[in-house]
């Protein structure tokens, strides 16, 4: 006997949001590359090589999060709700490709220096503030609850404060004529994109790999259907993602008693969602463990 029950939640559409990013920092990066290439600023052209990274991660995101709203099918039962998770991942590993670049062409540029206008560094920068961080504010609200729209949030978010460190970078050269000041921001904008991107490279990666969800323990999700009425053991649990947004579980609990199974099945998978936020619940009763051909039945096994 087993019960299936599923918890859609409604979400907000952030296609719109992903339009008017990819509009607003495309028009930017070209703005950013000319200047950059015109000014001999390492600082402008690295921050216009993460901008177009950013804008292939938010066409990355967006295609995923078009993907994850089509329908299952009989080869794809959960449709392409995974394709949320590998845009997480392709985001993650697109900044750490770009933190690599800049790092190179940093350390490049403090073998051969170049004067840079420093009045010119400024003013396109400060358009990078105004553009990245209205962008970060239209995915603010959705970067706790799914991880597609933090990868979103975070490229945009880490943009807005590296290109407020270009604009600083900008007015410490305007007053000292320290050339060496712009490839050693372009480090600094390595070193806060690599911090920004390891977590959430390691949270894709390990809903990817099917791990259980961060903020999700295993045992507390047992002990709370141990409680369960006449519920005298679980196991066989197993809890992943099947997207950025929604969690399974299934379970085997033993039941000895016949009563009334919908009802417990009913009060699990609630229970389950507003405590763990579990969508897809998949639970089997049964009456003895010895009866049951159970891969990890065995005990101090989930």
């Amino acid at each position: 006997m087993h019960q299936c029950a599923h918890h859609h939640p409604s979400g907000q559409s952030y296609g719109w949001a992903f339009a008017i990013g990819v509009i607003l920092n495309l028009g930017f990066v070209g703005v950013e590359a000319f200047f950059g290439w015109y000014t001999g600023s390492l600082a402008l052209l690295a921050d216009a090589g993460h901008n177009l990274s950013d804008v292939l991660g938010l066409l990355v995101a967006w295609g995923g999060y078009a993907l994850a709203k089509l329908p299952p099918s009989p080869q794809r039962t959960y449709g392409w709700r995974g394709s949320t998770i590998l845009g997480a991942v392709f985001n993650g590993l697109l900044l750490l490709v770009a933190v690599g670049g800049i790092t190179w062409e940093a350390i490049g540029r403090f073998l051969e220096p170049t004067e840079v206008p420093a009045g010119t560094v400024i003013v396109v920068a400060t358009v990078g503030v105004i553009i990245n961080t209205s962008t970060a504010l239209l995915f603010v609200r959705g970067r706790h609850n799914d991880l597609n729209i933090r990868g979103a949030y975070l490229h945009m978010a880490a943009d807005a404060l590296l290109s407020l460190g270009v604009v600083l970078a900008g007015f410490v050269i305007m007053w000292t004529q320290w050339s060496w000041v712009d490839p050693v921001s372009s480090l600094v904008i390595a070193a806060v994109i690599f911090c920004g991107t390891w977590g959430l490279l390691k949270d894709s990666v390990n809903l990817a790999l099917q791990a259980v969800p961060p903020g999700i323990d295993c045992g507390d999700v047992q002990s709370a259907l141990l409680e369960l009425p006449n519920v005298t053991e679980v196991h066989d649990l197993h809890i992943w993602a099947v997207s950025t947004t929604e969690i399974a579980m299934t379970a085997h609990v033993v039941r000895p008693n016949l009563e009334n199974d919908d009802a417990m099945l009913r009060a699990a998978s609630d229970l389950l969602h507003a405590k763990f936020d579990i969508d897809h619940t998949t639970i089997q009763i049964e009456r003895s463990v010895n009866e049951a051909d159970c891969g990890q039945a065995e005990e101090g096994t989930l």
